[in-house]
């Protein structure tokens, strides 16, 4: 069966590629999802109006997460901690803890969107990258101060 892609779907192609799957595939998943259209004549002009929709939402989006990390790199997050001997942390500083510090300075970030390259474990000054949009990542100067 020939179908019409609506979304980027991972394995399959991209928003407006023509695809041919099985049957049962097609009719007891992709279609019931919004994934994909019927190859016909009047889906394709139907398909032509959601590929504009999505293409000024994509752009929208991409401007809106520039703006947030342009925002994003001015701010530096202060994270207190308790320290034993030898000022080495108990634990180590970890995504939710630098959400809720942001959350304070007034940036709603979520936890999954922040990524520590190496597990945070000394005080210190550390840049955290935020992965904002798949094309955006802002860089958060976070220190690492004793309680």
């Amino acid at each position: 069966m020939k179908v019409i892609l609506r979304k980027n779907y991972e394995h399959l192609g991209k928003i407006g590629d023509l695809i041919d799957v099985k049957d049962g595939f097609a009719r007891n998943f992709l279609i019931p999802r919004n994934v994909a259209y019927l190859a016909q004549p009047g889906n394709i002009k139907a398909l032509e109006e959601e590929k504009k929709q999505f293409a000024k939402k994509a752009a929208k989006e991409l401007d809106a997460s520039r703006k947030l990390a342009a925002a994003l790199e001015k701010v530096s997050v202060t994270i207190p901690v308790k320290v034993g001997e030898e000022d080495k942390i108990f634990g180590s500083v970890t995504t939710q803890m630098i959400a809720d510090s942001l959350k304070e300075k007034g940036f709603d970030i979520d936890r999954r969107k922040i990524e520590i390259d190496d597990p945070i474990k000394a005080l210190g000054i550390y840049s955290v990258n935020v992965k904002l949009h798949h094309e955006v990542t802002a860089i958060v100067k976070t220190w690492v101060v004793r309680e």
